[in-house]
């Protein structure tokens, strides 16, 4: 079919651009790859307040519906978005939405596919960025290679794959996680964390020390295994029993005078950082800091602008597979998508201020 002709062009000159094209494999424009993707994969299953707020941002982006000229065309690309098998064992164009925005917030770059089958297509599919590369071919040009037993190799049809790059640096292709800066605050966190938990299992599982001034009466030792046998009776878990001791005995627990450093400070400046970082409000994330009502509707206004611009970077994707659904199904490729209000405080803000548009313009009239 015409649609995938694929038509030589000549590369576009660029005149800043390096004469010798960087290589990027995965997410590896901040020079990581695998690793650097293990490291991410590692801080979201070690701080549970990374994995939540992505999966935060992730539901937060919102639902939408393409517009297009024709309603017979609307209705039918409308039943295919909520129908389209994804990946194997889901369904839906935001299934696919979901592990792709996923994808992007943790690596910086997210990889997908557009499966076409007997003229149509067929289905929609997350790649993993460890069975691709990315090479860019020229400072414009952005090749996908696919692992194969001969090594790497193009992509047949790249027209069909879906790439996206998040907040990429001037003069690179891929994308920047938005995780990278928490490694070192994530790592201090978990020290103090991995502190708190060796000094409760050493203070908070009470361990006694038995002391027996020696009177001259008998070995040390005899008396210490008398002793020995009368603590572990006394302290059997399936009894209360008494301990019963002949002498100047004093028992004192291990570690009582010790004073626990206090963790209240340097934890929240650990997490100011991590939820700086990530941009979702504090109490979206449990974290009951002391916030007035003004700021917390500060605070969701900045996440409103947050999502706005992930939804301007997940566009062209959705874009990309309405149009080639509809060019393949005979239909015009115009397509707009429309997306849902964040939250009904979003909708009733803009409400009033259309009321209020409108009230000015009549008193403006009126008074002409």
């Amino acid at each position: 079919m015409g649609f995938f002709r694929r038509e030589k062009q000549a590369a576009l000159p660029v005149q800043t651009g390096s004469a010798v094209p960087p290589v990027l494999t995965g997410c590896a424009a901040v020079g990581g790859g695998a690793g650097e993707r293990a490291l991410y994969r590692a801080l979201r299953e070690q701080v549970p307040i990374i994995d939540a707020a992505i999966l935060k941002l992730v539901r937060l982006i919102g639902g939408f519906r393409v517009a297009c000229p024709e309603r017979r065309a609307e209705d039918a690309l409308a039943a295919f978005l909520r129908e389209v098998p994804v990946n194997g064992m889901s369904g839906g164009v935001e299934s696919f939405l979901a592990a792709y925005f996923d994808q992007l917030l943790t690596y910086g770059t997210a990889v997908g596919e557009i499966v076409v089958n007997g003229g149509r297509v067929a289905a929609l599919y997350n790649a993993s960025l460890d069975d691709v590369e990315l090479r860019a071919v020229t400072p414009l040009t952005v090749e996908v290679l696919r692992a194969t037993a001969e090594g790497m190799r193009p992509c047949r049809y790249p027209e069909l794959i879906l790439c996206s790059a998040l907040h990429p640096e001037p003069g690179r292709t891929g994308g920047v996680s938005i995780l990278r800066g928490l490694p070192f605050v994530s790592e201090v966190l978990l020290k103090i964390y991995r502190t708190i938990g060796v000094n409760w299992e050493r203070m908070g599982n009470v361990r006694f020390a038995v002391i027996c001034k020696n009177d001259g009466y008998g070995s040390a030792a005899d008396r210490a295994q008398s002793l020995a046998r009368e603590w572990s009776r006394a302290m059997r878990r399936d009894t209360v029993s008494d301990f019963v001791a002949v002498g100047d005995v004093k028992i004192e627990a291990i570690g009582a005078g010790g004073e626990q450093m206090e963790s209240d400070v340097p934890v929240r400046q650990m997490l100011e950082q991590i939820v700086a970082k990530l941009g979702v409000p504090p109490f979206l994330l449990g974290l009951s800091w002391s916030s007035t009502e003004r700021m917390s509707s500060q605070q969701a206004d900045v996440l409103t602008s947050e999502l706005m611009a992930y939804r301007r970077v997940l566009e062209p994707v959705i874009l990309k597979i309405c149009r080639t659904w509809l060019g393949l199904a005979g239909f015009s490729p115009e397509a707009e998508v429309v997306w849902d209000e964040i939250t009904m405080q979003d909708e009733v803000d803009h409400a009033n201020a259309e009321y209020l548009a409108a009230r000015t313009e009549a008193l403006r009239q009126k008074g002409a």
